[in-house]
């Protein structure tokens, strides 16, 4: 089977480009199509991977102001040529899933999230903007929600990354799809020696991620909570902060490792479409205290892994905070819960689905 892949962009490391990784892991020598690459940030973790970019590659500043060009990401990605590929396999959440293939193409489709900006959260971003810079926005958003939904059509086989994605999948392009949760690293993480006397959050500080509501409970619960990442939101949390709340800035590799270890929980107080770093603490034998919705409904048990607060409010997770034992929790069987999400897992899974589909697929099309 001849297999090319497809993911949106490689610019700065999340979780989609893990996904994205871990496709080239599963179907080695399968060149990679993006729409722009920054070999200086990512290279080291696409060694030895046919990367292949999109002409907006060339453009001034496309790696430094890589939001700028997204509305020529739709285009950028129909330019790629898969003459001669069996199958392709997309990793989306804005414009992937909109190459263009020929009938003896088979494409299965990743979903991350349906374009965010365009559907669900478009007020939101909407609100953000200036009056004079609306109208052309109304405009453009029209045009990206009626190219999402008919590139649609182009997929095969839609897998989400969520049940809650999947619902999604189907309220906006109206498409039945199989849900294979994102991957963690779980080798990369263990069950520390000692626990600290602190809680953690892991986050880039961002509005969406309402770190503030772990900074304001804290603040008035006392507890000592440590903050690890950076962002636009970090002026504005340190200002609202108690003296027992600690900022780190961004943070990774072993300093990363001993923080999710060390923490008594871990917060995730925003709803998130999956949410990778509540794994990521499990994976540490660290149970978890997260809002009660997204992703987190998923990765995260009821007493047994962690606990929920059910209202997005600061008094909730102040609530949940002193509700909680984090002392009850058996570090081994949270750990061995997150073992479930490893790119192990997720490579079989992913290699399983992409055979079966497309044998289906030659099955059921129709001769020529």
């Amino acid at each position: 089977m001849n297999v090319a892949l497809a993911h949106e962009f490689l610019v700065t490391w999340g979780g989609s480009d893990l996904v994205a990784r871990e496709f080239c892991k599963t179907f080695p020598g399968a060149p990679l199509h993006t729409a722009l690459y920054n070999p200086a940030v990512m290279g080291r973790h696409f060694q030895g991977v046919d990367i292949r970019t999109s002409a907006l590659q060339r453009w001034p500043m496309a790696l430094k102001k890589h939001r700028l060009y997204m509305p020529l990401f739709p285009i950028a990605f129909e330019q790629f040529d898969f003459t001669g590929y069996d199958l392709v396999l997309s990793s989306h959440h804005y414009a992937a899933k909109g190459v263009v293939t020929g009938a003896d193409t088979c494409h299965i489709c990743f979903v991350h999230t349906p374009m965010r900006y365009a559907w669900d959260y478009y007020h939101e971003y909407m609100a953000g903007f200036g009056r004079l810079a609306r109208p052309a926005l109304r405009w453009l958003f029209h045009w990206l929600r009626v190219w999402d939904a008919a590139s649609a059509n182009r997929v095969d086989y839609f897998i989400a990354n969520a049940h809650n994605v999947a619902r999604r999948i189907w309220k906006h392009y109206r498409r039945p799809s199989t849900v294979i949760h994102s991957p963690i690293e779980a080798d990369r993480f263990r069950i520390g020696n000692t626990i600290g006397d602190y809680y953690l959050v892991v986050s880039r500080l961002v509005p969406y991620k309402r770190v503030d509501l772990a900074v304001q409970a804290f603040s008035a619960l006392g507890e000592k909570l440590v903050v690890a990442g950076d962002g636009p939101e970090l002026k504005r949390l340190k200002a609202m902060a108690g003296p027992n709340v600690e900022f780190t800035g961004f943070v990774d590799g072993e300093q990363l490792e001993n923080l999710y270890s060390g923490c008594r929980a871990f917060l995730f107080p925003g709803f998130e479409d999956f949410g990778l770093t509540p794994l990521e603490a499990q994976a540490s034998g660290r149970p978890v205290i997260a809002y009660g919705a997204g992703g987190a409904l998923e990765t995260v048990i009821e007493g047994q892994t962690g606990t929920f607060f059910r209202e997005q409010t600061a008094d909730s997770l102040a609530e949940a905070v002193r509700r909680f034992d984090w002392q009850s929790t058996d570090p081994a069987a949270v750990r061995s819960h997150a073992q479930q999400f490893d790119t192990a897992v997720f490579r079989k899974k992913i290699a399983d689905f992409a055979r079966d589909r497309f044998e289906e697929w030659k099955a059921s099309s129709p001769a020529l």
